[in-house]
């Protein structure tokens, strides 16, 4: 195999019609359509070379389903024009041209995915500045539950002093215990 030749194959991108007339033409009209999908599966299996021609690869956009199904089971289009684009072994197709009622349905989902994504990047917001609020609440708390320490250790420090300070006023005063016996018995 020529270097010329190689295809890297990780990432290819190409455009068929497919023509799915003599495939389908030979088949019941209540299996036409079906035919007709894996008819398209194999096209691209093929092409697209992947291992083993699997069909199970192939993943339709939900838009070529729905253009393949839109005249019912009994006549599906005898061409469809799509992109396929290979990663790895998986192929995913979809649409070349989109008919005037696909493409306004893709246009109406591709508004509500936005709006959608917005409203996530909204909420996501919303929550960060709740964490924030709630950092700061809890620092505002903590600064205040510091604070309130402090305030009992200095009020604990002036009761001490307090305390040593009446200690001091009674170690001062001079008790007399000579002049009566205090409680208890008398030994007289």
């Amino acid at each position: 195999m020529n270097k010329k030749n190689k295809v890297n194959y990780e990432k290819l991108e190409r455009e068929y019609t497919v023509n799915l007339r003599k495939k389908v033409n030979g088949v019941p009209r209540y299996r036409k359509t079906e035919k007709a999908i894996t008819t398209l599966k194999e096209f691209i299996a093929k092409h697209m070379k992947l291992p083993d021609r699997d069909k199970r690869n192939v993943r339709l956009d939900k838009y070529v389903n729905e253009y393949l199904w839109a005249r019912g089971i009994k006549n599906p289009p005898m061409k469809i024009k799509v992109k396929a684009v290979r990663e790895k072994d998986v192929v995913r197709v979809e649409l070349v041209d989109y008919p005037t009622n696909l493409k306004f349905k893709k246009d109406r989902e591709m508004k509500l995915q936005k709006v959608a994504k917005e409203a996530v990047g909204k909420k996501k917001s919303l929550l960060e500045k709740a964490k924030e609020m709630k950092e700061e609440k809890s620092d505002v708390a903590e600064k205040e539950k510091t604070s309130a320490v402090a305030e009992q250790q200095i009020e604990k420090e002036l009761s001490k002093e307090m305390k040593h300070e009446t200690e001091a006023k009674k170690d001062t005063k001079i008790k007399d215990h000579s002049k009566g016996k205090q409680g208890g018995r008398s030994s007289e």
